[in-house]
Protein backbone atom coordinates (compact mmCIF):
# COMPACT_ATOMS: atom_id res chain seq x y z
CA UNK A 1 0.00 0.00 0.00
CA UNK A 2 2.79 2.80 0.77
CA UNK A 3 4.05 2.58 -2.45
CA UNK A 4 0.89 3.84 -3.72
CA UNK A 5 0.69 6.70 -1.99
CA UNK A 6 0.71 9.84 -3.78
CA UNK A 7 2.48 12.70 -2.91
CA UNK A 8 1.24 16.46 -4.66
CA UNK A 9 5.10 17.83 -5.29
CA UNK A 10 5.38 21.84 -6.59
CA UNK A 11 8.31 21.02 -8.67
CA UNK A 12 8.61 20.40 -12.62
CA UNK A 13 8.46 16.71 -13.70
CA UNK A 14 11.92 16.50 -15.93
CA UNK A 15 14.04 14.04 -17.27
CA UNK A 16 16.93 13.00 -19.13
CA UNK A 17 16.80 12.28 -23.22
CA UNK A 18 18.87 9.65 -23.09
CA UNK A 19 17.30 7.52 -20.33
CA UNK A 20 16.62 4.57 -22.56
CA UNK A 21 20.49 4.43 -23.60
CA UNK A 22 21.98 4.76 -20.20
CA UNK A 23 19.45 1.87 -18.62
CA UNK A 24 21.20 -0.58 -21.54
CA UNK A 25 24.41 0.91 -20.86
CA UNK A 26 24.30 -0.15 -16.86
CA UNK A 27 23.14 -3.25 -17.26
CA UNK A 28 26.12 -4.11 -19.46
CA UNK A 29 28.50 -2.19 -16.87
CA UNK A 30 27.01 -3.71 -13.68
CA UNK A 31 27.33 -7.28 -15.29
CA UNK A 32 31.08 -6.80 -16.70
CA UNK A 33 31.81 -5.54 -12.81
CA UNK A 34 30.52 -8.51 -10.96
CA UNK A 35 27.80 -6.86 -8.66
CA UNK A 36 25.12 -9.11 -9.74
CA UNK A 37 25.24 -12.60 -10.60
CA UNK A 38 22.95 -14.89 -12.72
CA UNK A 39 20.30 -14.01 -14.52
CA UNK A 40 17.81 -13.40 -11.98
CA UNK A 41 19.65 -11.46 -9.95
CA UNK A 42 20.36 -9.14 -13.35
CA UNK A 43 16.23 -9.30 -13.42
CA UNK A 44 15.90 -8.59 -9.96
CA UNK A 45 18.19 -5.28 -9.92
CA UNK A 46 17.09 -3.99 -13.69
CA UNK A 47 13.71 -4.22 -11.78
CA UNK A 48 14.72 -0.93 -9.70
CA UNK A 49 15.17 1.24 -12.66
CA UNK A 50 18.00 3.34 -11.47
CA UNK A 51 18.14 4.86 -14.92
CA UNK A 52 15.07 5.75 -14.43
CA UNK A 53 16.76 7.49 -10.78
CA UNK A 54 19.22 9.11 -11.98
CA UNK A 55 17.63 10.39 -15.60
CA UNK A 56 15.04 12.33 -12.96
CA UNK A 57 17.24 13.29 -10.49
CA UNK A 58 19.70 14.72 -13.01
CA UNK A 59 17.70 15.80 -15.98
CA UNK A 60 20.43 17.42 -17.46
CA UNK A 61 22.81 14.47 -17.32
CA UNK A 62 23.56 12.74 -20.44
CA UNK A 63 26.00 10.55 -22.02
CA UNK A 64 29.24 9.66 -20.27
CA UNK A 65 27.98 11.70 -17.45
CA UNK A 66 24.77 9.99 -17.01
CA UNK A 67 26.34 7.06 -17.51
CA UNK A 68 28.36 7.80 -14.65
CA UNK A 69 25.44 8.80 -12.23
CA UNK A 70 23.70 5.53 -13.01
CA UNK A 71 27.04 3.25 -12.37
CA UNK A 72 27.49 5.24 -9.32
CA UNK A 73 23.66 4.79 -8.13
CA UNK A 74 24.15 0.99 -9.00
CA UNK A 75 26.49 0.08 -6.83
CA UNK A 76 25.91 1.76 -3.86
CA UNK A 77 22.76 0.69 -3.99
CA UNK A 78 23.88 -3.11 -4.16
CA UNK A 79 25.94 -1.98 -0.98
CA UNK A 80 23.40 -0.77 0.49
CA UNK A 81 21.82 -3.84 0.68
CA UNK A 82 24.42 -5.46 1.51
CA UNK A 83 23.70 -3.69 4.67
CA UNK A 84 20.14 -4.87 4.62
CA UNK A 85 21.53 -8.93 4.12
CA UNK A 86 24.88 -8.90 6.15
CA UNK A 87 23.35 -11.25 8.52
CA UNK A 88 26.17 -12.44 10.51
CA UNK A 89 28.92 -10.18 8.93
CA UNK A 90 28.73 -6.60 9.88
CA UNK A 91 32.87 -6.39 10.43
CA UNK A 92 33.37 -7.54 6.94
CA UNK A 93 31.11 -4.74 6.16
CA UNK A 94 32.77 -2.14 8.06
CA UNK A 95 35.93 -3.00 6.62
CA UNK A 96 34.43 -2.42 3.23
CA UNK A 97 32.89 1.02 4.24
CA UNK A 98 36.15 2.30 5.28
CA UNK A 99 37.85 1.60 2.11
CA UNK A 100 34.96 3.28 0.19
CA UNK A 101 35.77 5.95 2.70
CA UNK A 102 39.07 6.09 2.47
CA UNK A 103 39.06 5.84 -1.68
CA UNK A 104 38.82 9.74 -2.43
CA UNK A 105 40.83 10.89 0.31
CA UNK A 106 44.10 9.15 -1.67
CA UNK A 107 45.92 9.73 -5.05
CA UNK A 108 43.60 9.24 -7.87
CA UNK A 109 44.42 6.05 -9.86
CA UNK A 110 45.45 4.43 -6.13
CA UNK A 111 43.72 0.90 -6.16
CA UNK A 112 41.63 0.18 -3.17
CA UNK A 113 43.57 -1.58 -0.27
CA UNK A 114 40.03 -3.95 0.44
CA UNK A 115 39.37 -5.56 -2.56
CA UNK A 116 35.72 -6.57 -3.78
CA UNK A 117 33.16 -5.57 -6.91
CA UNK A 118 32.25 -2.37 -5.02
CA UNK A 119 35.30 -0.86 -4.22
CA UNK A 120 36.90 -1.60 -7.30
CA UNK A 121 33.61 0.03 -8.86
CA UNK A 122 34.21 3.01 -6.52
CA UNK A 123 37.65 3.47 -7.47
CA UNK A 124 37.03 3.90 -11.04
CA UNK A 125 34.31 6.46 -10.87
CA UNK A 126 35.63 8.01 -8.10
CA UNK A 127 38.22 10.09 -10.90
CA UNK A 128 35.01 11.03 -13.31
CA UNK A 129 33.15 12.60 -10.11
CA UNK A 130 36.14 14.61 -10.18
CA UNK A 131 36.66 15.41 -13.42
CA UNK A 132 36.31 19.23 -13.74
CA UNK A 133 35.79 20.27 -9.76
CA UNK A 134 37.95 22.18 -7.52
CA UNK A 135 39.85 20.69 -4.82
CA UNK A 136 37.30 22.38 -2.59
CA UNK A 137 34.66 20.58 -4.00
CA UNK A 138 35.67 17.15 -3.77
CA UNK A 139 36.91 17.26 -0.30
CA UNK A 140 32.84 18.75 0.38
CA UNK A 141 32.00 15.34 -1.63
CA UNK A 142 33.86 13.25 -0.05
CA UNK A 143 33.18 14.36 3.49
CA UNK A 144 29.78 14.09 2.67
CA UNK A 145 29.89 10.43 1.82
CA UNK A 146 32.04 9.35 4.45
CA UNK A 147 29.25 10.59 6.51
CA UNK A 148 27.14 8.43 4.72
CA UNK A 149 29.06 5.31 5.10
CA UNK A 150 29.35 5.80 8.58
CA UNK A 151 25.81 6.59 9.16
CA UNK A 152 25.34 3.11 6.77
CA UNK A 153 27.87 1.22 9.52
CA UNK A 154 25.72 2.56 12.70
CA UNK A 155 22.74 1.00 11.12
CA UNK A 156 23.85 -1.83 10.54
CA UNK A 157 25.28 -2.13 14.05
CA UNK A 158 22.07 -1.16 15.58
CA UNK A 159 20.37 -3.73 13.45
CA UNK A 160 22.98 -6.18 14.58
CA UNK A 161 22.28 -5.73 18.35
CA UNK A 162 18.11 -5.11 17.48
CA UNK A 163 18.52 -1.84 18.99
CA UNK A 164 15.49 0.21 18.79
CA UNK A 165 15.88 4.05 18.36
CA UNK A 166 13.78 6.84 18.95
CA UNK A 167 12.34 9.55 17.28
CA UNK A 168 14.46 12.33 17.54
CA UNK A 169 18.00 9.97 17.29
CA UNK A 170 16.43 8.18 13.96
CA UNK A 171 15.72 11.39 12.53
CA UNK A 172 19.60 12.77 12.94
CA UNK A 173 20.66 9.31 11.80
CA UNK A 174 18.34 9.13 8.58
CA UNK A 175 19.89 12.67 8.21
CA UNK A 176 22.52 10.94 6.90
CA UNK A 177 22.01 7.54 5.88
CA UNK A 178 19.80 8.54 2.66
CA UNK A 179 22.82 9.75 1.52
CA UNK A 180 21.35 12.70 0.10
CA UNK A 181 24.44 15.65 0.71
CA UNK A 182 26.91 13.88 -1.79
CA UNK A 183 23.62 13.18 -3.85
CA UNK A 184 23.19 17.46 -4.00
CA UNK A 185 26.65 17.95 -4.55
CA UNK A 186 27.05 15.62 -7.65
CA UNK A 187 24.31 18.17 -9.46
CA UNK A 188 26.79 20.53 -9.43
CA UNK A 189 29.31 18.37 -10.78
CA UNK A 190 26.75 17.10 -13.48
CA UNK A 191 25.84 21.02 -14.46
CA UNK A 192 29.52 22.25 -14.34
CA UNK A 193 29.25 24.73 -11.65
CA UNK A 194 30.22 25.12 -7.78
CA UNK A 195 28.27 27.12 -4.84
CA UNK A 196 31.08 29.39 -3.17
CA UNK A 197 31.68 27.94 0.62
CA UNK A 198 30.47 31.47 2.11
CA UNK A 199 27.25 30.69 0.19
CA UNK A 200 27.08 26.95 1.22
CA UNK A 201 27.51 28.31 4.84
CA UNK A 202 24.82 30.44 4.74
CA UNK A 203 21.71 29.65 6.96
CA UNK A 204 19.26 29.55 4.56
CA UNK A 205 20.92 27.03 2.19
CA UNK A 206 22.13 24.62 4.64
CA UNK A 207 18.96 24.47 5.79
CA UNK A 208 17.10 24.16 2.48
CA UNK A 209 19.66 20.92 2.28
CA UNK A 210 18.84 19.86 5.13
CA UNK A 211 15.16 20.05 4.46
CA UNK A 212 15.25 18.60 1.14
CA UNK A 213 16.92 15.88 2.50
CA UNK A 214 14.44 14.90 5.30
CA UNK A 215 11.88 15.10 2.75
CA UNK A 216 13.11 12.59 0.49
CA UNK A 217 14.17 10.66 3.47
CA UNK A 218 10.38 10.72 4.73
CA UNK A 219 9.21 9.92 1.27
CA UNK A 220 11.07 7.32 0.90
CA UNK A 221 10.23 5.47 4.26
CA UNK A 222 6.24 5.84 2.98
CA UNK A 223 7.55 4.18 -0.26
CA UNK A 224 9.77 1.68 1.23
CA UNK A 225 7.18 0.61 3.82
CA UNK A 226 6.21 -2.41 2.93
CA UNK A 227 9.34 -3.82 1.45
CA UNK A 228 11.31 -3.07 5.04
CA UNK A 229 8.30 -4.37 7.19
CA UNK A 230 8.81 -7.87 5.38
CA UNK A 231 12.73 -8.10 5.84
CA UNK A 232 12.20 -6.90 9.46
CA UNK A 233 13.81 -3.97 9.25
CA UNK A 234 12.94 -1.25 11.83
CA UNK A 235 14.95 2.03 10.48
CA UNK A 236 11.96 3.52 9.07
CA UNK A 237 10.00 6.54 9.80
CA UNK A 238 6.09 4.91 10.10
CA UNK A 239 7.76 1.94 12.21
CA UNK A 240 9.59 4.32 14.24
CA UNK A 241 6.61 6.78 14.41
CA UNK A 242 4.32 3.90 15.93
CA UNK A 243 6.32 3.44 18.58
CA UNK A 244 6.93 6.65 19.62
CA UNK A 245 3.20 7.44 19.33
CA UNK A 246 2.19 4.28 20.34
CA UNK A 247 -0.22 4.07 17.73
CA UNK A 248 -1.73 2.11 15.10
CA UNK A 249 0.64 1.43 11.64
CA UNK A 250 -2.04 3.21 9.90
CA UNK A 251 -1.95 6.54 12.37
CA UNK A 252 1.78 6.35 12.16
CA UNK A 253 1.88 6.55 8.19
CA UNK A 254 -0.61 9.33 8.52
CA UNK A 255 1.69 11.10 10.42
CA UNK A 256 4.70 10.28 8.38
CA UNK A 257 2.55 11.60 5.34
CA UNK A 258 2.13 14.84 7.65
CA UNK A 259 5.79 15.14 8.30
CA UNK A 260 6.79 14.75 4.67
CA UNK A 261 4.01 17.75 3.62
CA UNK A 262 5.83 19.55 6.63
CA UNK A 263 9.67 19.19 5.30
CA UNK A 264 8.22 20.12 1.46
CA UNK A 265 6.17 23.50 2.74
CA UNK A 266 9.52 24.23 4.17
CA UNK A 267 11.74 23.71 1.27
CA UNK A 268 9.50 25.48 -0.98
CA UNK A 269 9.51 28.68 1.41
CA UNK A 270 13.25 28.25 1.33
CA UNK A 271 13.21 28.66 -2.47
CA UNK A 272 11.49 32.17 -1.81
CA UNK A 273 14.21 33.08 0.49
CA UNK A 274 16.89 32.15 -1.40
CA UNK A 275 16.81 35.64 -3.79
CA UNK A 276 17.22 37.66 -0.68
CA UNK A 277 20.00 35.91 0.25
CA UNK A 278 22.06 36.15 -2.50
CA UNK A 279 21.30 40.30 -2.17
CA UNK A 280 22.40 40.07 1.31
CA UNK A 281 25.98 38.06 0.08
CA UNK A 282 26.37 41.00 -2.75
CA UNK A 283 26.66 37.90 -5.03
CA UNK A 284 27.37 38.47 -8.35
CA UNK A 285 25.91 36.99 -11.85
CA UNK A 286 28.05 33.79 -12.00
CA UNK A 287 27.37 32.96 -8.20
CA UNK A 288 23.84 33.68 -8.28
CA UNK A 289 23.53 31.61 -11.52
CA UNK A 290 25.29 28.49 -9.28
CA UNK A 291 22.98 29.43 -6.31
CA UNK A 292 19.63 29.29 -9.07
CA UNK A 293 21.03 25.79 -10.45
CA UNK A 294 21.77 24.33 -7.00
CA UNK A 295 18.01 25.62 -5.68
CA UNK A 296 16.50 24.01 -8.90
CA UNK A 297 18.56 20.80 -8.32
CA UNK A 298 16.80 19.60 -4.86
CA UNK A 299 13.67 20.40 -6.70
CA UNK A 300 14.57 17.77 -9.11
CA UNK A 301 15.85 15.33 -6.43
CA UNK A 302 12.09 15.40 -4.37
CA UNK A 303 10.00 14.99 -7.95
CA UNK A 304 12.60 12.79 -9.72
CA UNK A 305 13.03 10.51 -6.47
CA UNK A 306 9.54 10.57 -5.91
CA UNK A 307 8.27 9.39 -9.47
CA UNK A 308 11.09 6.97 -9.53
CA UNK A 309 9.84 5.30 -6.07
CA UNK A 310 6.18 4.91 -7.36
CA UNK A 311 7.00 2.31 -9.52
CA UNK A 312 10.98 0.98 -8.55
CA UNK A 313 11.25 -2.76 -8.17
CA UNK A 314 13.33 -1.81 -5.45
CA UNK A 315 10.52 -1.07 -3.13
CA UNK A 316 7.91 -4.06 -4.42
CA UNK A 317 7.19 -6.90 -1.66
CA UNK A 318 8.79 -9.79 -3.55
CA UNK A 319 7.52 -13.33 -3.12
CA UNK A 320 9.91 -15.43 -0.71
CA UNK A 321 11.42 -17.20 -3.78
CA UNK A 322 12.27 -14.50 -5.51
CA UNK A 323 13.75 -13.11 -2.36
CA UNK A 324 15.63 -16.05 -1.92
CA UNK A 325 17.12 -16.00 -5.62
CA UNK A 326 18.04 -12.05 -5.85
CA UNK A 327 19.80 -12.35 -2.21
CA UNK A 328 21.78 -15.31 -3.85
CA UNK A 329 22.52 -13.46 -7.33
CA UNK A 330 23.37 -10.14 -6.26
CA UNK A 331 24.57 -10.17 -2.81
CA UNK A 332 27.99 -12.02 -3.14
CA UNK A 333 30.48 -9.20 -3.17
CA UNK A 334 31.63 -9.38 0.49
CA UNK A 335 32.15 -13.30 0.55
CA UNK A 336 35.18 -12.11 -1.99
CA UNK A 337 37.10 -9.61 -0.10
CA UNK A 338 40.30 -9.85 0.18
CA UNK A 339 43.25 -7.37 1.04
CA UNK A 340 45.13 -6.11 -1.49
CA UNK A 341 49.00 -7.02 -2.00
Amino acid sequence: MPQDVHFTIPFTSRISPDLEGARVRNLDWTWSHDLVRGEAGLTEYASWDLAQAAARTYPEATGADLDMLVNWFGFAFLFDDQFDASGDRPSQVSAVAREMIAIPFRPAGTPPDVVCPVTLAWAEIWPQMCDGMSETWQNRFASNWARFMAAAVCEIHLATHRTVMDLEGYAALRQHTVGLQHSLDAVERIGRFEVPPHVQAHPVMRRLRHTTTDCIAYMNDVHSLDREEDRGDQHNLVTVLQRHLRCSRSAALDAAIRMTYDKLAEVVDLHTRVPKMCDELQLDETERSAVDRAVQGTGDWIRGNYEWGLNSGRYTVAAPSRTAVGAAAYLEGLGELRQAG
